[in-house]
């Protein structure tokens, strides 16, 4: 395999590590700088040029793309994908992740235990968003910070309402997020590679600082996670887009709370502290997508005329719940079921003698037609009874 890795820092630990991963491997590598590539169009002929010469064939790239580069780096990656060249990460799933408020929409929307969190603009919406959360103390987060930086924590609501007027002040785009109290100054950092957990750390931050990362200061311990953070690791990874990722999870008393996935993880922490080899995870696995790869069905929409694929959501009342699923009628309408999703569970392939259940999600190929009959009436969701109906003048304010 000839493998590209796109980074702006080969001498950073983890380039060098994916960079000796792959020789050890009796693979080709190359480090190449995300910003020193042309992106040439024609009708029909995409096409890439790095340092001013006409970019060798790859069978495959390792995106390293930093937050400060991520419309290029994403641009970059987007033309390798229409070179059908197979990239770890999508430009669409980097994209995804970075944008802390974008990746918690997508992932909230998928019933997935995150903090309680809002997104604000005006300056009187700011002490009510924080009473929304919970109140103080909270935590407020730039949308596009990394490493903890643009991280704060606030006490009282008098200051978390001056540190959200001084962040908008300065053009800062900031999220208001509840304060995880039993999960204090620590956080759990599992590494996903595919549809596994390769690796996993707990952080634990020093002294009075309430940030884990290990760029903080914090010490990394390997931990064993148990079932609920694996499958809630993997699905984050795969709802995103992504096939490489680091997840961090805070451990709240019901479970699981994401705050972010990250497309580019660091490797020096979570080997150290695991004795692991990570990076070798990373590369075998592009290696087998490149000699078998897989294909996403979700991608082609319309296989042929009439058929395509959909989700069927499975609500609290539909026939469906109880009935196994040979039972549906499914089969005989021509719909195949190719997974079956379940609170943080994927289940591919499910056995028709399987028993549906109310909430179940079904990712299903077959006839378009058939499918659309299946899929309830979009519902407008009740509001929470706290929150009351406003009154909007003419004029809309």
């Amino acid at each position: 395999m000839k493998l590209a890795i796109l980074s702006c820092s080969p001498n950073a630990y983890s380039t060098r590590r994916l960079k000796e991963a792959a020789l050890q491997r009796d693979h080709q590598a190359d480090v190449l700088n995300t910003l020193r590539f042309a992106i040439d169009l024609d009708r029909g002929s995409p096409d890439l040029y790095y340092r001013q010469k006409h970019l060798p064939q790859y069978d495959a790239v390792l995106p390293r793309i930093g937050a400060s580069i991520t419309y290029y780096g994403t641009a970059v990656v987007r033309q390798f994908q229409e070179m059908d060249i197979f990239c770890a990460n999508t430009a669409h799933g980097i994209t995804n992740s970075r944008d802390k408020l974008r990746s918690l929409q997508i992932l909230s929307r998928h019933h997935v235990g995150i903090p309680r969190t809002t997104f604000v603009r005006d300056k009187k919406d700011v002490l009510p968003a924080i009473a929304r959360v919970g109140g103080a103390p909270v935590v407020i987060k730039l949308i596009e910070g990394t490493q903890g930086i643009g991280v704060l924590l606030a006490e009282s609501v008098k200051a978390a309402e001056g540190i959200v007027e001084l962040l908008q002040s300065q053009k800062q785009n900031v999220l208001i997020q509840k304060f995880v109290a039993e999960s204090k100054g620590r956080d759990i950092r599992a590494f996903v590679v595919g549809d596994r957990v390769v690796a996993a750390m707990r952080r634990v931050a020093q002294g009075q600082e309430f940030r884990s990362n290990v760029h903080r200061g914090g010490i990394a311990e390997a931990v064993e996670l148990s079932e609920d953070y694996i499958q809630t690791a993997v699905r984050c990874t795969q709802i995103l887009g992504l096939q490489v990722a680091g997840v961090d999870m805070l451990e709240g008393k019901d479970g699981p709370q994401v705050m972010e996935v990250n497309s580019s993880p660091g490797l020096e922490g979570i080997e150290t502290a695991t004795g692991l080899d990570v990076a070798g995870a990373v590369i075998e696995y592009i290696a087998a997508q490149v000699d078998f790869p897989e294909i996403d069905v979700r991608q082609r929409l319309t296989v042929s005329k009439g058929y395509g694929v959909s989700e069927i959501y499975v609500p609290e009342g539909s026939k469906f719940v109880g009935q196994k699923i040979n039972e549906t009628g499914l089969q005989e309408s021509d719909v195949n079921v190719l997974t079956l999703y379940r609170g943080a569970k994927v289940i591919p392939n499910p056995r028709a003698e399987r028993l549906l259940e109310a909430g179940d999600k079904l990712l299903c190929f077959g006839k378009m037609e058939a499918m659309r009959g299946m899929i309830p009436a979009r519902t407008r969701r009740r509001r929470r009874p706290e929150v009351q109906e406003l009154e909007v003048a003419p004029d809309g304010h």
